[in-house]
């Protein structure tokens, strides 16, 4: 868990539980399963095996951890907390209990916005109506490319007050995307070893789309060997826009 985070969009990370395995081509890359690795031969004793590593890699089997449910509690300067950086809330392996007590911490810090991202759109829709869902809490789905934009009518079931769309890393154009019912909409190329490269025309066009629908476009990175290695301008500008509603919650 960590009080500060270099991901753009976001300003801390919250781990409440670690640990994912791969579900469509957009984790081809994980830049988490890597980061586990490297914390596990460090010692880090929450990302060890689990006896599960068939399914969810040597150190990067989900686990929970209670003993983090409470640290927001703690954090009494207002930010935006992006949750699970290294995990993925709606697994499968995650009880719906324990999602109850994520939205209980989120519920009790008003202060704080949260961000929680999921490529499990449609457990997430299963159980949503079995959680009470914070109006501090923004939800998205992962969105890499036109074979995954069923995970957008997923998320326009769910009762959050932000529902948000993150196309990284983007792999093909989205063409056909339909942006009614979301709020924001963040892009960005891949990093890291093997990172497949995004055309810039799939960028621009998803821009172009949420500037017609007046919906806020945050443009992350264009990627390349490093997440910095591209920079993240595009046609002579960084767009970092957000929701409206960031303003009154998070000052």
């Amino acid at each position: 868990m960590a009080q500060s985070s270099s991901i753009e969009w976001t300003e801390a990370t919250w781990n409440p539980t670690t640990g994912c395995d791969r579900i469509s081509a957009g984790c081809d890359n994980c830049y988490a399963l890597k980061l586990a690795g490297r914390l596990k031969a460090m010692g880090q004793a929450r990302y060890q095996v689990d006896g599960n590593e068939k399914t969810s890699g040597p150190g990067f089997g989900v686990t929970l951890h209670p003993d983090s449910l409470d640290a927001p509690l703690r954090w009494t300067k207002p930010r935006i907390i992006f949750v699970n950086s290294m995990s993925d809330l709606f697994h499968a392996r995650v009880p719906i209990s324990y999602i109850r007590e994520v939205f209980a911490t989120i519920r009790k810090t008003p202060q704080h916005t949260y961000q929680v991202l999921t490529k499990r759109s449609l457990r997430m829709a299963r159980v949503a109506g079995k959680l009470d869902w914070p109006p501090n809490l923004w939800m998205g789905v992962s969105v890499e490319s036109s074979d995954q934009l069923q995970r957008m009518d997923h998320l326009r079931s769910v009762p959050a007050v932000v529902r948000f769309i993150s196309a990284e890393p983007l792999l093909g154009p989205l063409n056909e995307i339909d942006l009614h019912g979301i709020q924001w909409v963040i892009a960005g190329g891949e990093s890291g070893f093997g990172a497949r490269p995004v055309a810039p025309e799939w960028i621009r066009d998803l821009r172009d789309a949420s500037r017609a629908a007046n919906i806020p476009f945050f443009f992350k990175q264009w990627g390349g060997r490093t997440p910095k290695a591209g920079g993240r301008s595009l046609d002579g500008r960084e767009w970092s826009e957000y929701p409206q509603v960031r303003s009154a919650l998070a000052v």
